[in-house]
């Protein structure tokens, strides 16, 4: 299986009209902190963490890992993009031996609304689509998070299965590049 492991990781910084897409940094690890401690970032992902917690363990550089992207507005970290691995003894896959490739995303609360997580997962997907051609993309959100449930579908994917997980139930999709609207 071909894999995000076997790409140059950090590639150059992906600039979309309005972001920049690049490897975290130093300067980013408040932010990080922020959407990790988020009670509205973190709703549909388990809950906030602590924050003291989180300044003890995240890491001097946070993120520094391949698949990673710091969506970046004007200089400032604004949220996340990751392109990695899905685990495959979680529900939800398109093959029995699963690990396809799984988008996720976070955005601090002031970049909601302006179409900067449909730019910055836009311009990741084509990354991916160039780095792992032909290889689909899937994504897995709360039923409960509309707004992630407009992204998806603006983004391309289409529903695979519904299951229950973490309490809730969870949309699972897949687009392929061939097919995504972007």
């Amino acid at each position: 299986m071909t894999g995000l492991a076997l790409v140059a990781w950090p590639p150059a910084p992906i600039r979309t009209g309005r972001l920049t897409l690049r490897a975290s940094e130093a300067r980013d690890r408040p932010e990080f902190v922020e959407l990790l401690a988020s009670p509205e970032v973190r709703a549909h992902l388990g809950g906030p963490r602590p924050r003291d917690e989180l300044e003890r363990v995240i890491p001097e550089i946070p993120g520094q890992r391949p698949g990673l992207f710091v969506a970046d507005l004007g200089g400032a970290m604004i949220g996340t993009v990751t392109l990695e691995r899905r685990v495959p003894e979680r529900p939800g896959r398109l093959s029995p031996d699963a690990g396809e490739i799984e988008l996720g995303y976070m955005f601090l609360p002031e970049a909601w609304g302006r179409g900067y997580a449909a730019e910055a997962c836009a311009a990741a997907l084509d990354w991916c689509a160039g780095a792992l051609p032909g290889e689909p993309v899937v994504l897995c959100t709360q039923t409960a998070n509309r707004r992630s449930m407009r992204l998806a579908a603006k983004l391309g994917f289409t529903e695979v299965e519904r299951f229950e997980e973490f309490g809730a139930e969870q949309w699972f999709g897949a687009c392929s590049p061939a097919t995504r609207s972007g």
